[in-house]
């Protein structure tokens, strides 16, 4: 049994984009507006288009919610996922308004009848399911079956809705094994890698705050893609939803899987350092936070750690005593004072 790899999950198409089947990895996240509430969620997704955002999913707990996908569908850019728990009647009504793919928890949608009729309209529509299986919500059944939760036991749940769709003729199927415990995620998702190639959203789910969260995400996601599994991606976090998007693009081209424009490289500073490294680092960061280029820039701080540790990069500074170097692809251009090494870096940056 080999484990199935992103090249080679079945594709799925969702809108106009593609997931699976070798396609780049699709940075998902999830608004926190009241999705009924559809000018407020419409901003909202505007900004995560901005962010980068290429997949985007609403909540939808009631009927108020389901009626303002027709509104908000025509004024985003990018797939809008609905996400069902407990009544099957919303996601009919969600796929009647235009939504472009469905989420459903197995544990909580109901019977094998109501599946089978949230199938029946999807494939009508022509539009994918992701089943959704969480760590927190196994059917009892399974849970006693296979003594707690575990990834056999997430396997098993995804399973049994995989069949029933499979039966139904139903293959556009995207699946996502999320838990809050790293460990168990990363053995979730390789477990099902193993045993089918449908494509998988991955994600630590309930990862906590900003910093937290973006470490514990990080650690999760850059276990399970480096393992060549995983084909969209959402950091889930308690804060702005921008904020997850940031993240995820740092955590895929950290992993050279997606390239997302500028990427700085800085030392960490230690005794040798002469110049206010961090506060230059960071003053680079926010000047070239637009730039769309894919351009590798390093900011260091002595010699040691200057042209020679940092050649890979297209361009870079290296402090000393009150001046600093210039460099590009490891070869010194220039020596300035410490006072104008900004400006002059950003002069070669522009003219790159």
């Amino acid at each position: 049994m080999m484990l199935c790899k992103r090249e080679s999950t079945k594709m799925i198409r969702i809108q106009d984009r593609f997931i699976g089947g070798g396609q780049p990895i699709l940075i998902q996240s999830m608004t926190n507006t009241k999705t009924e509430n559809a000018e407020e969620t419409i901003r909202q997704i505007l900004a995560l288009e901005e962010a980068g955002c290429e997949i985007v999913r609403v909540a939808v707990p009631h009927v108020e919610a389901a009626r303002a996908i027709e509104k908000i569908i025509k004024n985003i850019h990018i797939p809008l996922v609905a996400d069902i728990h407990f009544d099957y009647k919303l996601a009919l009504m969600a796929i009647e308004n235009g939504v472009n793919k469905l989420r459903i928890n197995p544990g909580n949608i109901g019977s094998r009848e109501r599946v089978e009729k949230v199938v029946e309209k999807a494939k009508a529509y022509k539009i994918p399911i992701r089943i959704g299986v969480n760590s927190g919500s196994i059917e009892k059944s399974i849970l006693k079956q296979y003594g707690g939760v575990n990834a056999l036991a997430m396997l098993e749940s995804a399973k049994r809705h995989i069949t029933i769709l499979e039966e139904m003729d139903f293959h556009d199927i995207v699946i996502s094994l999320k838990a809050s415990q790293v460990p168990l995620a990363i053995d979730a998702y390789t477990t099902f890698a193993y045993h089918y190639n449908y494509p998988l959203h991955v994600g630590i789910t309930e990862s906590g705050t900003l910093y937290k969260g973006a470490i514990k995400s990080a650690v999760g996601l850059g276990a399970i893609l480096s393992q060549g599994i995983g084909d969209t991606i959402r950091v889930s976090l308690s804060d702005d939803p921008v904020k997850e998007v940031e993240c995820a693009k740092h955590i895929l081209q950290s992993l050279v899987l997606r390239k997302f424009g500028v990427e700085i490289i800085a030392c960490p500073t230690c005794g040798r350092t002469e110049v206010n490294l961090i506060e230059l680092a960071k003053k680079v960061e926010y000047a070239t936070r637009h730039i769309t280029k894919d351009l590798k820039i390093a900011v260091m701080g002595c010699a040691v750690n200057g042209p020679g540790e940092a050649k890979e990069a297209d361009i870079g500074v290296a402090g000393g005593k009150n001046e600093g170097l210039i460099f590009k692809k490891g070869q010194i251009i220039k020596k300035v004072r410490e006072d104008e090494l900004f400006d002059a870096l950003m002069k070669e940056i522009e003219q790159m």
